[in-house]
């Protein structure tokens, strides 16, 4: 194989996605993988929001999420449930 042919095949593994996030309790500020965080998706946007923990003090965070928020978090490969409440 010639050196181009070699360079073609090397795949390139996708840089990880950071999202910036803050937390409400001790007002932290600090960027989180897309493995640290969660989406739901509910029928009303009171049901729909993401979570992660506070790295810097453990607390369980809990935001809405809108329509952009959703697109951003979903393209960037965080885990997603769909919640069905009746």
């Amino acid at each position: 194989m010639t050196g181009a042919a070699t360079s073609m095949m090397t795949a390139r593994a996708p840089s990880p996605v950071l999202f910036k996030a803050a937390c409400p309790d001790c007002r932290g500020r600090f960027e989180l993988g897309s493995q640290e965080l969660r989406l739901a998706i509910g029928r009303t946007h009171r049901t729909t929001f993401y979570s992660f923990t506070c790295p810097e003090c453990g607390q369980a965070v809990r935001k809405p999420a809108g329509e952009r928020i959703i697109e951003l978090l979903t393209g960037g490969g965080v885990r997603t449930m769909r919640l069905h409440i009746c």
